[in-house]
């Protein structure tokens, strides 16, 4: 049996539903395939812990659904206060269990069209996708979506590291590695997770990889290691026999039911040395698998062969109609955003959505009519910036846009678009046109200490542009070339409601309008 669908979806997870849901809504010909026997397979193994980092703050203090979202990592978009992750665990750091629920009962709320126990083997391109399952059935479709996430361990060219155990199946009892030296690889929160896990039983543990640890709280991206994973950094700085090594892995060998491991140490001045291990267990993350793609269609990778390369609208630089969704679509935003998390990924998905609507069925990207005057644009991004969980979410990633007609007597408001998207469609070659977005305002290279940052006083609007933390920034745009820049000065509680924020961005609109329209009375 063959069927024909508009579009393909492959895999059920958190991504696969997102978009399933903006297609149903559309009343799109869609069908989610997933090779499990329900949603969200892969959060009933990983991570081996069961602990999420993606946290889940009920209470917030704000009524707003939208604003609360900013604090909200698990829930998926939709319409319906019901759907909601609150409604399913009250734990900061939820149960990977309660995500399964919760994603088994999104799926059937909304009644998405997904086939389950229908595992793809082999994917072809002539005028359509030829898709062919383990049943034997095939699928066409004028557009495939690949939703399956990072689903194929990533090994690092280490020579002898098939030697080691994985952390997709190292045994997770602590007693299993009682008084036993244990390397390792890899400074993440599934190495950290690991070690964390063993700190009580074994007799030495090192963590390594060639570069420093980096910190989520001095970096902003939550995918570097979290306070919740960090106690292990204790035990090394307070001398408890742990380690945490930068240094490059020359080989593994094993010898005498022990494991030798050679180091390279990069911060040393080229010190070499050998040290014995009992274990050795790799947490080196993820990389999507490819395998199913025939060579008719198979997607061109990057970042190591980790991630299938894309355009800005998250399509195959190189096949096209094949587009990618979730986890996969962190390629343009490589630990620097979020696009590897729930919390980020699901409003790549929606500006997704509205790009294939776009496309492919002639329907405009959303906007709203707004009168081009200074008072009707400050008050249009006051109001955007003090709410919106998208720019919180996917700082200087995803932007809002303005774009004033050529006589500057209209204008048109869109939200959250990729920033490299605008610049290469058309919008981006609008004569006139604001970009907004809520950014941190310095570089990781400039900070030794994010507990100690000297902040501008919050009264001092001139120096906006000093402000560390996260504040909106408004860029105004003459095609490709940035015209002026306005920041709103940080807030504690990032509420951007007072003088000191409208009234100089009332300014910097007041003036660029009449800088652009000299012969336009502007309000």
């Amino acid at each position: 049996m063959v069927l024909f669908f508009d579009y393909l979806i492959i895999g059920a997870g958190p991504a696969g539903l997102q978009l399933g849901y903006f297609l149903e809504k559309a009343n799109r010909n869609y069908m989610i395939l997933e090779s499990g026997d329900s949603s969200g397979t892969f959060f009933k193994k990983y991570p081996r812990h069961k602990k999420l980092i993606s946290i889940n703050k009920v209470y917030t203090g704000y009524e707003d659904p939208e604003i609360n979202l900013r604090w909200d990592w698990n829930s998926l978009i939709s319409d319906s206060e019901k759907m909601l992750f609150k409604h399913y665990s009250r734990d900061y750091f939820p149960h990977t269990d309660d995500l399964v629920r919760y994603l088994e009962d999104f799926a059937d709320y909304f009644n998405l069209k997904i086939k389950y126990n229908c595992k793809v083997t082999n994917i072809a391109k002539k005028d359509k996708f030829i898709l062919t399952d383990s049943n034997g059935d095939v699928y066409l479709a004028s557009r495939l979506i690949i939703a399956t996430g990072l689903s194929k361990p990533y090994i690092p060219p280490i020579p002898g590291i098939e030697l080691a155990e994985n952390y997709t199946d190292v045994s997770i009892e602590p007693e299993d590695f009682a008084n036993q030296k244990v390397l390792i690889i890899g400074k993440g929160n599934s190495g950290f997770e690991t070690a964390d896990n063993l700190v009580g039983t074994a007799s030495m543990i090192h963590i390594a990889s060639p570069t420093p640890l980096s910190m989520a709280w001095k970096t902003k991206y939550v995918g570097h290691l979290r306070a919740v994973n960090n106690n292990f950094l204790d035990t090394y700085q307070l001398k408890s026999q742990n380690g945490v090594i930068d240094a490059h892995i020359n080989r593994i060998d094993y010898v005498d039911s022990k494991y030798v491991v050679s180091f390279l140490y990069t911060h040393a001045n080229g010190e070499e040395e050998e040290i014995i291990y009992d274990r050795i267990i790799v947490c080196t993350g993820f990389r999507f698998d490819d395998s199913i793609f025939d060579e008719s269609c198979k997607p061109d990778l990057t970042i190591n062969d980790r991630f299938p390369n894309q355009t800005a609208e998250w399509e195959s630089s190189n096949i096209k109609n094949l587009y990618f969704a979730g986890v996969l679509t962190h390629m343009r935003d490589y630990k620097a955003k979020q696009s590897g998390f729930i919390h980020g990924f699901r409003y790549n998905i929606r500006t997704l959505h509205h790009i294939l609507e776009y496309k492919y069925h002639h329907r405009p990207l959303p906007y709203q009519l707004i009168t081009p005057s200074a008072e009707s644009l400050t008050d249009a991004i006051i109001r955007r910036v003090n709410v919106s969980s998208g720019l919180w979410q996917q700082t200087d990633f995803l932007c809002d846009l303005i774009t004033l007609s050529k006589d500057g007597k209209s204008a048109k408001y869109y939200q959250e678009l990729p920033k490299e998207y605008i610049y290469e469609s058309e919008l981006g070659k609008c004569e006139n046109y604001y970009l907004i977005s809520l950014e941190f305002g310095y570089q990781i290279d400039e900070i030794l200490d994010p507990f100690a940052i000297n902040r501008v006083h919050k009264d001092d609007a001139k120096n906006a542009s000093q402000s560390a933390f996260i504040h909106p920034i408004i860029r105004h745009f003459c095609g490709n070339k940035m015209i002026a820049e306005h920041h709103v000065i940080e807030d504690l509680a990032s509420e951007w409601l007072e003088d000191v924020h409208i009234k100089p961005l009332l300014e910097f609109l007041y003036n660029q309008l009449l800088y652009k329209f000299p012969l336009t009375k502007v309000a």
